[in-house]
């Protein structure tokens, strides 16, 4: 039976990521339960990367990630305009009272000055020039030949049926066959409790949550230099694409059990209704609809680190809609944790405690 180090569950971003990091240091398994990686969340992204997605807590490891991802290509200029009707006002104070002190570049703005054709009643926003697209298959893709260079053996069809913990470490049983581990990694993202129970491990409450997002033909099309626009509400949010098209979501969180996730009639109806009231554009086509699930822990923060309970069982799971933007960063904290190194040499705002599976 081989043997390696490290087991990681789930060949997504974070398990990728989190592979290609540690290559140089460790014999690493990459277990896929798909045919292919990335199948789920990361290959339904919505591809843009923003430094105030997810809030305050998500914010450094975005901003972290932020050199690596444009030295390395990976991202486009695009811009994001947070909007917001006069009725809304305490929410765009809050908005930038949240990110004051964090570096990230804000301003309030008239939002008629930055998307044309919006509708009267939306009078406040706030530009956040540092948003850009993200190429999240070329970034996964990256990551994955990192993997594969660096010795780490990637087994798809390969989904987990049990684990087992003794002295001489991980027992697993997958789809692909058996092996041992000294450390097993749940990076299983919708699917992170279910790997803890089959491993015995006491679930966090991950919760997945189903998001649809569309892709639209507008008349007119999106003019040049569209930014992404995202209501401040939390209500929707769209982006142009392939310089012609919109991608919209109604921003919609519908908890849902693990699966292979297809959008509700109800949700694409929601989101161009929404869409409707936002700009006079009138959409010309419904051309392609999908859906994804995000999956939270109870706090709604990631969560990186060793589970206080079982030895040799470390969590990597529960980023949200936000491990795509953060993947950098979070590799290599986690990675850190994993080796027994000091996560960040103990320098900027990252505090490992605060995505801790202690906190729970």
């Amino acid at each position: 039976m081989t043997r390696y180090d490290i087991a990681i569950v789930g060949a997504g971003i974070a398990g990728a990521s989190l592979a290609a990091e540690l290559a140089p240091h460790a014999r690493v398994l990459l277990l896929e339960g798909e045919d292919r990686p990335g199948y789920h969340a990361t290959g339904r992204s919505a591809a843009f990367w923003s430094e105030t997605y997810g809030g305050a807590g998500i914010q450094p490891l975005t901003t972290a990630s932020g050199a690596f991802l444009r030295d390395g290509g990976f991202l486009d200029p695009l811009g994001a305009l947070h909007i917001g009707r006069r009725q809304e006002a305490a929410a765009v104070d809050a908005f930038l009272a949240e990110f004051a002190n964090s570096g990230v570049a804000l301003q309030a703005v008239d939002p008629r000055d930055y998307l044309p054709g919006l509708r009267a009643e939306w009078t406040l926003g706030v530009l956040e020039p540092t948003c850009a697209y993200i190429d999240v298959g070329a970034l996964h893709a990256h990551y994955l030949a990192a993997a594969r260079a660096g010795g780490v053996d990637l087994l798809v069809s390969a989904g987990l049926d049990s684990a087992q913990r003794d002295d001489g470490g991980w027992q697993l049983r997958t789809r692909a066959g058996s092996f041992t581990a000294d450390v097993l990694v749940d990076a299983a993202g919708a699917w992170a409790d279910s790997v803890a129970l089959a491993a015995g491990v006491r679930p966090l409450g991950i919760q997945p949550f189903r998001r649809t997002v569309l892709q639209l033909a507008t008349e007119p099309a999106p003019p040049p230099g569209c930014p992404h626009v995202a209501h401040i509400g939390g209500d929707f949010y769209f982006k142009p694409e392939a310089g012609s098209r919109i991608w919209l979501s109604p921003h919609d969180e519908t908890a849902s059990d693990p699966c292979d996730a297809a959008p509700e009639e109800i949700d694409i109806a929601l989101a161009i209704d929404r869409f409707q009231h936002v700009v006079d554009w009138r959409v010309a086509r419904l051309e392609h609809k999908w859906a994804g699930l995000r999956s939270f822990a109870p706090d709604r923060l990631p969560v990186y680190g060793f589970d206080p309970v079982m030895p040799g069982f470390f969590w990597c799971a529960g980023q949200g809609g936000f491990g795509i933007q953060t993947a950098p960063a979070a590799a290599r904290l986690a990675a850190a944790l994993l080796l027994g190194e000091t996560p960040w040499g103990g320098a900027g705002d990252i505090d490992p405690a605060r995505y801790s599976p202690a906190r729970f």
